[in-house]
Formats: structure tokens, C-alpha cells, sequence
């Protein structure tokens, strides 16, 4: 069963917020600030699901963007606010704005600017990695997150419901190859039910197909969560930390890269 929900942001700029994953991070919403534009509907998004629509405010253009970012950045400093992280998520798949690349390279000026020891992290779905122009943004930020929720076909499609069909985890594992030794994958581990289908990326069968698709992929690193927030899907179930960790420790052992467990 879904429920009615609908996007949490609705500034360009939001936070500080503490994120169980990154510290104190200053998020940044290329989406719109009314409605949701994302390559993926996945069923445990906190933003809910596409149908809700794009909204009427567009996406916001670089310079925009950049200004917001100025401002905020700015009245931080002033104020002695602590800053680890500038994160792009928000209502939707940031990689989708045209002008992300630009973005990207004025987001890193203002970091150098106002606090040079903060990481700049993208958290993306791994839809666009294809484009040339996207991956080469997401090769300059500090924490290139990507997503990988299944390496088996079908359950990737259930979880993550990809707008394209030409989307697939064959193409997918082998364009995230690029980012080897810097970037990260991040694994949404859940089980439940949707649309009458049993989900559930825990067994054994998907976890071996996960670590085979880390091997080939050799990220840095490898972040396993579960849900902390409200979804559309009300049929899902958390992973618990001490399940979690363990699948985290096998993992690890099976392919020698680092796990974060949060």
C-alpha cells in the first residue's frame, strides 16, 4: 500500500542538517521546490513517489544556485557555525539538472572560499553516469555517493522502479567501473512488500551478487543503510544495525574494501 507523501525541501538551499552518514551538512536541492523529478520512483524514498509531479517552480539555474549557496555560506561563517559537508540530494536526482556540472564547479569555488576543509558529496542514483559531462563532475567532488541497491535485475527494478528500461544493472556496473578507487556505492538494504511482490535484497542469493558486483566495481567504499525515515511504501521493514553490521563484516572480508554501516 502507498501512502500520500509529498517532497521535504523547498528551498534550493536547506540546513545545516546532521546526517547520520556525512556530519553536519548543508544540503543543496537541484529539484524543484514543489514537486519531484527523479530518473528512479523508488520505493522507499522519503520524497515520496513521481506521480506527485514536477511542481511549477522548475529547476533552479546555476546562478541561482550559486547566489543561495553565497548567501548561506556567508551568514555561517559570520556566525561561527560549524560546516563538515555540502550535500547535493534533495527532491529528486541532482544530476538531472542541465546545469549540474556548472553547479558543481561553483559549488567547489565557494567551499574553497568560505570553509576548505569541508567535503563536497553528491548522492546520486547512477542513472546519468553514462553522460560524459556528469561524470566528470562527479569525478571532482569529495564524495562521489552512488547508488547500487541490487545487482540482481529484478529486484533492482521492484526497489528502485528506473524510468528508463533501457536502465539496467549490467550497464550500470560496468559504467560505475569509472569510479574506481574513488567512488562510493551506497546499498539501501530492506525487505517488506510492494505492489503485491515480496522485496527483500538480504538473502544470501543478493548479497553474493552485491559483493561480485563491488569486486568488479572496487569503490573506496561501500555504505549499507536502511530505512530511518517515513517512505511511500508502508510495507517495508528496517534492517536492524546488528543485521546490518553483519552483512556489512561479510562483505568486507568477501571483497577487502571498507564498509560504512549506518
Amino acid at each position: 500500500m502507498a501512502k500520500d507523501q509529498t517532497v521535504l525541501f523547498h528551498s534550493t538551499i536547506f540546513g545545516p542538517i546532521h546526517s547520520r552518514r556525512l556530519g553536519v551538512s548543508l544540503g543543496i536541492n537541484l529539484s524543484p521546490n514543489d514537486g519531484k523529478v527523479c530518473s528512479f520512483d523508488c520505493i522507499y524514498c522519503e520524497a515520496g513517489y513521481n506521480s506527485q509531479g514536477p511542481g511549477t517552480t522548475g529547476l533552479p539555474l546555476r546562478d541561482k544556485a550559486r547566489e543561495d549557496l553565497r548567501r548561506k555560506l556567508s551568514t555561517m561563517k559570520e556566525a561561527g557555525d560549524p560546516l563538515d559537508v555540502i550535500t547535493f540530494s534533495g527532491n529528486g536526482e541532482p544530476t538531472l539538472n542541465p546545469d549540474f556540472p556548472e553547479i558543481i564547479d561553483n559549488t567547489i569555488a565557494l567551499r574553497d572560499e568560505f570553509y576548505p576543509d569541508a567535503k563536497v558529496s553528491v548522492l546520486t542514483n547512477s542513472t546519468r553516469i553514462f553522460n560524459p559531462r556528469v561524470a566528470e563532475a562527479l569525478k571532482k567532488v569529495d564524495n562521489n555517493i552512488l547508488k547500487l541497491d541490487s545487482a540482481i535485475e529484478p529486484t533492482m527494478r521492484l526497489i528502485d522502479q528506473p524510468t528508463s528500461k533501457e536502465f539496467t544493472v549490467e550497464k550500470v556496473v560496468e559504467a560505475l567501473k569509472q569510479f574506481s578507487g574513488t567512488g562510493i556505492i551506497q546499498t539501501m538494504m530492506l525487505r517488506g512488500e510492494h505492489a503485491g511482490e515480496k522485496v527483500d535484497n538480504t538473502t544470501p542469493e543478493e548479497v553474493e551478487a552485491l559483493i561480485k558486483a563491488y569486486k568488479e566495481i572496487q569503490p573506496r567504499e561501500i555504505m549499507l543503510y536502511s530505512l530511518d525515515r517515513s517512505t511511500p511504501e508502508e510495507k517495508l521493514i528496517k534492517v536492524e544495525k546488528p543485521e546490518l553490521e553483519a552483512i556489512g563484516a561479510h562483505i568486507a572480508q568477501a571483497t577487502g574494501i571498507p564498509v560504512q554501516v549506518n
